[in-house]
């Protein structure tokens, strides 16, 4: 399996080289890089997933570093809340995934606006790397907004829901 530092290093490697497109396979998982132009794409391929993913796919994905590797947001996402918002609770995202708001395409969603939840409700799944994450509430309260879009790709700390804490 391919360490995130190691796709970093590659990913710069890339970038500061000629070369277009990368391909590496490593212990069954696969590690594709192309630079159209001068952006990055990467997808990587490993185990199987266990909950079936859209299959509409929007625009080619990338993985992208936490923290230090910061991009801006891509268009299309919401914009920071307001100062007015700011008392609320944000769930963020704990990784760099695609947001699934359902386990899968035809079951109802985890949470919707208006609902409750405790500190173990799943209110979505984060898929990285063929991996499904199911990510909890964090607070008891009422959820106020759903931040992302489903099937969107998400980044590292991006706020996904806005929870009224009780």
């Amino acid at each position: 399996m391919f360490k995130l530092n190691e796709i970093k290093e590659l990913i710069k490697l890339v970038d500061e080289t000629s070369v277009h497109e990368l391909e590496l396979e490593s212990e069954g998982a696969r590690l594709s890089i192309r630079k159209p132009g001068k952006t990055e794409v990467v997808s990587v391929q490993a185990a199987p997933q266990f909950v079936q993913a859209p299959a509409a796919q929007q625009a080619p994905q990338y993985v992208q570093a936490p923290a230090d590797n910061a991009q801006a947001p891509a268009a299309g996402q919401a914009a920071a809340p307001d100062a007015a918002s700011s008392s609320l609770h944000k769930i963020v995202s704990p990784m760099v995934g695609t947001f699934y708001k359902a386990s899968s395409p035809d079951a109802a969603p985890f949470v919707s606006v208006g609902d409750r939840v405790d500190e173990k409700t799943t209110v979505c799944i984060i898929e990285a790397m063929k991996l499904m994450n199911e990510l909890e509430a964090e607070v008891k309260g009422t959820i106020v907004e759903i931040l992302a879009e489903n099937g969107q790709l998400v980044e590292y700390g991006q706020p996904l829901f806005l929870v009224k804490s009780e």
